[in-house]
């Protein structure tokens, strides 16, 4: 959820802060796509380096703990971003009304116009659009911005925090409870399983291929898998570990 500049019309954005509510989704998804990947990759390399159970929990409920922790600052400062942007964006778009308002409804049905509607069309909907709320009328024709519908950085932050934990939780689970021999490939699987599942929900969310998704998240996972492994057992055989 960038605090990018909006622009676009009513068509563009879903009715009822449906947009919000599926970037927060989105959000969602892929909070808990990061926490499975990286507390994979973190407990796998220190299972390749050890076979014993304290390092690897350790690392591993580390890893979940201070990633929650960055996933959820990280998204409060982007979404608190968001959120001034809005403001000032709304709070300036309320100035320009009171002060010159025929000057910004001649600027909303050029807008319109500009859109390849006819200019006598354009009028008729600039004027029904603003008899009704000429705020909400602006905000949304100029700046796609619902100003019922501000994002939330707090409810962003605990979304995030709470949906990297729930990854975490899977590859802290498949590296600690099989026994040492099966670990790693217990691990491997249920981290790869995970992702193709997340990559495939946050796909459908936005409406793009489930399968192509699910198979570059694979991909990208067993990358950072098979990378972090062979750096435990390197250091492991170096007897750093």
């Amino acid at each position: 959820m960038s605090a990018a500049a909006r622009t676009g019309g009513d068509d563009e954005r879903a009715p009822g802060g449906l947009e919000q509510k599926l970037n927060r989704l989105r959000a969602g998804v892929l909070g808990a796509n990061d926490g499975i990947v990286s507390t994979a990759a973190v407990v796998v390399g220190v299972a390749g380096a050890t076979t014993a159970t304290g390092p690897i929990a350790t690392a591993g409920i580390a890893a979940a703990i201070g990633g929650a922790v960055s996933m959820a600052l990280g998204e409060y400062v982007s979404v608190s971003s968001q959120r001034d942007s809005e403001k000032h964006l709304i709070a300036e778009q309320q100035r320009a009304l009171a002060t010159d308002p025929e000057a910004q409804f001649n600027a909303l049905a050029r807008l319109y116009q500009e859109r390849g509607i006819s200019p006598q069309t354009s009028h008729t909907v600039a004027t029904e659009l603003t008899s009704h709320d000429p705020l909400a009328a602006h905000l949304r024709a100029r700046h796609n911005i619902d100003a019922t519908d501000v994002a939330s950085p707090w409810h962003a932050a605990i979304v995030s925090f709470l949906t990297f934990t729930l990854g975490a939780v899977l590859p802290l689970l498949a590296i600690l409870l099989p026994p040492p021999e099966l670990r790693v490939p217990i691990a491997s699987v249920a981290t790869l399983t995970g992702l193709a599942l997340t990559g495939a929900g946050a796909a459908g969310i936005g409406g793009g291929s489930r399968a192509r998704a699910a198979v570059r998240v694979v991909l990208g996972g067993a990358l950072a898998l098979t990378a972090t492994y062979l750096i435990g057992v390197l250091l492991g055989t170096a007897g750093v570990v």
